[in-house]
């Protein structure tokens, strides 16, 4: 794809805030997790939401990367 050099650049560092958001999700998730463990109970439904999330953050970096 040929698109403006500005362009690339402003969708390079979204791209590169969306992977920052997403590990600071990964370590929510990991503290959860623990948790949990720790207490003895399953896999706490607010894991499954924070994994959604993650998966669709990941999903929109891999597209601006593509496009930038």
């Amino acid at each position: 794809m040929n698109i403006d050099p500005n362009l690339s650049a402003r969708l390079s560092e979204i791209a590169s805030d969306i992977a920052s958001i997403s590990e600071k999700l990964d370590e929510i998730s990991f503290d959860v997790l623990r948790e949990a463990s720790a207490e003895g109970r399953g896999r706490p439904e607010v894991d499954k939401t924070l994994t959604q999330a993650r998966r669709a953050l990941e999903k929109a970096r891999h597209l601006l990367e593509r496009g930038s």
